[in-house]
Order: structure tokens, then sequence, then C-alpha cells
């Protein structure tokens, strides 16, 4: 079956390899479990990422700059944990590159995603490549990161411009690039209520000889979010097994101890089965829980 033939289908547009697992690996499950056609596109390859297996630290970008292959591996890996069969890396593996942190040099890089930022052509170039995916699959929901990027990472704010662009874009019967113009229903930007971290904080604090770093405050977390923002909470408990496969599929990037994982900065946090999400663009479901929330990202969707 052609992706555009499934009845439903949702597209999910990520940074980095890992942070489709981090922020959306269950309801990635979920939805694959229950017959959607789910579509992950990543953006850059993870190049300059922090290598936590000291076997593989040859792999840096400042020795043999080998990472983003070994991350093609670990993201194949994780998509198989998860069922996920439809993933592409936006315009090709390694079009564009992780920019690193924001400030670094790695932003420079004449391939860097960053770049898009302050060269119009480069920027147009993405859009076009998500604009033949868009409207090569037809999904009726697309997930993204907000405007900050959640925590202000270069790759992940630009993830969200491309995003938000490409979803405008393929609508337009003017606009170039092969396809018929599709409109995307409802788009969301991927979300982390404050009273889920306070709660991941608190859960952390009571195991014992955790290897994990614990924070003083939740409001020391960029990403988290204000919980009268969230406005959509997709109960996938049952498809947590396969998102803590898929977080240990990325192995140079996360850290798990039983329930708890970590990037490289140590910082714990719970690995949980419920995902939350705000809806940017469209209508929300009349099925709603008892905090008013959505419970299904296609409802309210007519085929």
């Amino acid at each position: 079956m052609k992706p555009a033939e499934a009845e439903r289908r949702l597209l999910l547009v990520h940074a980095h390899p890992d942070d489709e697992s981090i922020g959306t690996g269950a309801t990635m499950a979920k939805y694959v479990a229950e017959g959607a056609h789910v579509t992950l596109v990543t953006c850059t390859l993870g190049e300059e990422g922090e290598i936590l297996v000291p076997a593989l630290a040859q792999l840096a970008a400042d020795q043999a700059d080998q990472l983003g292959g070994w991350r093609i591996h670990e993201l194949n890996t994780a998509m198989a944990e998860l069922g996920v069969t439809d993933h592409r890396f936006l315009g090709g593996a390694g079009r564009f590159r992780d920019s690193g942190m924001m400030g670094t040099e790695a932003n420079g890089h004449r391939r860097a995603f960053w770049r898009a930022d302050s060269d119009p052509a480069v920027f147009d170039a993405a859009v076009l490549e998500l604009v033949e995916i868009l409207r090569q699959v037809r999904p009726q929901v697309v997930i993204t990161y907000d405007d900050f990027g959640g925590y202000g990472h270069p790759d992940h704010i630009m993830a969200h411009r491309v995003a938000t662009a490409g979803v405008a874009a393929a609508a337009r019967p003017d606009y170039p690039g092969t396809g018929e113009p599709w409109t995307v229903a409802k788009v969301y930007w991927v979300a982390t209520p404050r009273s889920v971290m306070a709660e991941s904080m608190q859960l952390l604090k009571e195991v014992p000889n955790s290897p994990f770093a614990q924070l003083e405050s939740v409001d020391d977390l960029a990403f988290v979010v204000d919980d009268d923002l969230v406005t959509t909470r997709i109960d996938a408990d049952a498809y947590i097994d396969p998102k803590a496969a898929a977080l240990a599929a990325h192995a140079t990037q996360i850290s798990l101890d039983g329930p708890f994982f970590a990037l490289s900065n140590k910082v714990g946090q719970k690995t949980w089965g419920t995902e939350y999400y705000r809806l940017i663009q469209g209508e929300p479901s009349g099925d709603l829980d008892s905090d008013g929330r959505e419970t299904d990202l296609f409802g309210g969707i007519k085929s």
C-alpha cells in the first residue's frame, strides 16, 4: 500500500535521530499498531552529538567525523522497535548537517541546517524537499516542535520553521515541486507539561543511588510548558516497552537506568508512555478527557 492510500496518515518532522523516540516514540508505536501510516522525516544525521559510548568516541565530529553514519544505524534500529517502516532524511542522508548547539562553531558549517536561518536559498531548498514528501504522503496530521525548538537548539528551531513553511506551501497550487497540492488538517507541537516534569523529578529523587543528576527546580528546564497550553494527551502506556527499546537503540546519545533515561547532560527523566502536544492548526476533536484535552490526534478529521 502506498502511504497516501492509508486511511490515517501521520508525519513527524524531527531534527536529529533520537528526538523522535524521546518525545513521540510511544505515540508513533501506538498509531502504527492501530493501522495508521506513520512517516518520520529527520532533518540531520546528528553529527555533532556527544558520544556516551567510550568505544565509539573516535566517531566524534572533532575526530573521524563518522557519527552521522552510525546514527543512521541507531535510527533504523529504533524505528524497527516502534514498527515504523517509512523514515526519511530531509533531502536524503547528509543533505543537511547537525548545526551543534547555539553559538558554536558548528553553526557555520557549509552544510549546517542552521544556515537556512541566514541563507534564503538553503531555507527554500529545505522547504521544497519537505513539500514533496508532504504531497506524496498526504498526511492529515503533522507533528513538529514549537517556535523555540523545545529548548533552543538551532536544528530544532529550523525544523519548526521548515515544517511550518512546508505545510503552508504544500497546500498552494502555485508552489513548485512534484505532486498535487495537499492541505494538512492538524498540526501539533510536541509539549512537556510542567506538572509532568515535576512529577518525573520527584520520582527520580526517590531512587536510591541513581546515576542521573537531579535539578533543583523544574524551572531550570527550558523545554517545559505551562499545563494550560497543552491541548492533547495521547495515552500510549501500552507501548512503553517499544519506546524504551527505541531509546536504548540510540546508545551513543541516551543512557537508561530502569524507567529513567538521560542525555549527555546526565539529567534524569522518566520514560513516559503518555505523550503531550499542542494543537496549533486545525480544530480539536469533541472527544476530550476530564482535563479538556484531546485523546486522539486524528479526532474530528473526516477521511
